[in-house]
């Protein structure tokens, strides 16, 4: 893919700070109010404790950690809600957008596009964000978000291959292609993701992932027909779970879900970048158009644009941080690791995700649909 246009992931150790100065005006004032005055200050101390923060995520991508520190240093709690696709997020924020229902979201970049051109998107205040300039400039201005004017990078990674070393050889597995041998009938597990299940086919068949030919869709999706019958399941909830139960034995995942099955113990999950070419994708701090907390929204942002909080949500999610500043605090066997930091050779074989337009989108979907209902 291009420069940087991209896509999502989960895990359970993603589950799960600018003050605001005008406390000093606060404080000031009661220094000089009277017992009345004082009753008024804790009635609004007491609703302003109950604020919260409505965020919508992907399920297990932010650190409790990180959503106990905020709600303890801004006094706003953070109502975490999720979903498994962008597909589900966009339309639900799309069908619920008068309600007001989200404050913050966190969709893939190719998301953030398609959801800006439809309005359902506020304008970013960068002055809120002293710590925008945290962020490595390669992932920020980009085509899909120019000026960063709806969103802000939150993590970036990648989706390749899984194998479970107790069960298959990794040395014998390095194309996306070797998923299709029948010896491998019944223990294949793939995303619940339309556009990365297509693009891994897309690629096979030399073509780009982010394809909107019609003609090559219906390629990918008969060249899918005759892998089916490998496909035990489609996980999009926590993709390693599958190979740590047991239940497959190879397909997909994304990197960080690897990086979590080895420290949970399944340390022969290998992970590796097909010949094709690794699927690419990086997720997004948005503000829908209508959400109610806006301040608190740039808060959260802000407090996970420190160094040290994002060094925290990539260790322990296991997924590569945009954050520069963040990345020269991490231990070099992080910064080092080939699974969550892929080297130029591998990032030059890779491809973001783009926005492939609407029209484009519905041939997928509908292909999709196909696809899993003829299982």
């Amino acid at each position: 893919m291009t420069h940087l246009s991209s896509s999502r992931p989960d895990n359970p150790a993603r589950i799960g700070r600018i003050v605001p100065k005008a406390l000093l005006a606060a404080a000031i004032g009661l220094t000089l109010s009277s017992c009345s005055n004082s009753d008024n200050a804790a009635d609004a101390s007491a609703a302003a404790s109950t604020e919260a923060l409505n965020l919508y995520n992907w399920s297990e991508y932010m650190p409790q950690e990180i959503l106990d520190g905020f709600e303890e240093e801004t006094g706003i709690a953070v109502n975490y809600t999720t979903f498994d696709s962008n597909e589900a997020m966009y339309a639900k924020l799309k069908l619920l957008d008068d309600s007001s229902q989200y404050d913050l979201a966190i969709p893939s970049t190719y998301y953030v596009e398609k959801m800006a051109k439809e309005g359902l998107l506020q304008e970013l205040d960068k002055s809120k964000l002293s710590n925008f300039k945290n962020l490595d400039t390669s992932f920020t201005n980009t085509k899909v978000d120019p000026d960063n004017k709806y969103s802000i990078p939150y993590m970036w990674g990648s989706t390749g291959l899984a194998i479970n070393g107790d069960s298959v050889d990794p040395a014998t597995v390095n194309s996306w292609n070797d998923l299709w041998d029948p010896k491998y009938k019944g223990q294949v597990m793939l995303t619940n993701d339309v556009r990365e299940v297509f693009g891994m086919a897309l690629l096979t068949l030399g073509y780009s992932g982010n394809s909107s030919n019609p003609d090559e869709i219906k390629a990918a999706y008969d060249k899918l027909t005759t892998l089916m019958p490998n496909v035990k399941t489609f996980n999009s909830d926590a993709t390693r779970m599958p190979y740590i139960e047991g239940e497959t034995s190879l397909g997909m995942t994304w990197n960080g879900e690897a990086v979590m099955a080895n420290d949970e113990g399944l340390t022969s999950l290998a992970y590796k970048y097909p010949t094709e070419g690794a699927i690419l994708w990086m997720d997004n701090f948005v503000i829908p158009k209508n959400a109610k907390q806006v301040d608190a929204a740039h808060k959260f942002i802000d407090y996970l644009l420190r160094p040290e909080n994002a060094k925290i949500v990539s260790e322990e999610i296991g997924y590569a941080s945009p954050n520069q500043a963040a990345r020269e605090l991490m231990d070099e066997s992080v910064r080092n690791n080939p699974t969550i930091y892929p080297s130029k050779d591998v990032l030059a074989k890779a491809e973001f995700q783009e926005d492939v337009g609407d029209e484009a989108l519905q041939v997928y979907q509908q292909y999709w649909d196909k696809l899993k209902t003829g299982r």
